[in-house]
């Protein structure tokens, strides 16, 4: 079994969601800036770990995502297979046709055990764990800018009299009464 990019960076990703879930939903764009991972990439992750209930998302100004469940209660292994990344180390897939026609290969029962106990690894690593061990190795979490406008008074504009015809026709009148 290898463990490819969307795996890794979807783990990746959940992790700095967590971290930072205490300063309300954060968004792809200070993800992707954060751990260089490709904008477009997270999209696709994020919806498939959306529609597996693994994050919320929250539209309009100050939106992004948070967890759609406590950090304790997401495992590795709910990340990895949200985002469809095989835990698959035989090669028929379990299919047990290895060999096609002539059913499971010498190795099967291998590969299978290695399967189970990959998953049961991956099942017992909870998300907030991961969170834990980032905090405990002292990765900083900034807090998030908070964009308060500061309201300043209209400064008092005195109104300016103009005494000048407002009209052609005002124009006009002025002229013929000189």
């Amino acid at each position: 079994m290898r463990l490819t990019t969307k795996g890794r960076f979807a783990v990746t990703a959940m992790i700095d969601l967590a971290l930072r879930q205490n300063t309300g939903p954060v968004t792809l764009a200070a993800i992707s800036q954060r751990q260089q991972i490709s904008l477009s990439y997270l999209e696709q992750l994020f919806g498939k770990l959306r529609r597996h209930d693994l994050v919320e998302s929250t539209r309009g100004p100050g939106g992004g995502y948070s967890l759609g469940r406590k950090a304790a209660d997401i495992t590795v292994a709910d990340i990895i297979l949200s985002v469809d990344e095989p835990i698959d180390a035989t090669h028929c897939g379990g299919k047990e046709n290895c060999l096609g026609e002539t059913g499971r290969c010498m190795t099967h029962e291998l590969w299978a055990s290695l399967n189970q106990r990959m998953v049961e690894f991956l099942d017992s690593v909870t998300l907030q764990k991961l969170v834990d061990e980032q905090i405990a190795k002292g990765v900083e979490i900034e807090n998030k800018p908070t964009l308060k406008r500061a309201i300043q008074p209209m400064p008092l504009v005195k109104p300016i009299r103009v005494n000048a015809p407002n009209s052609v026709f005002a124009l006009g009148n002025a002229f013929a009464k000189n």
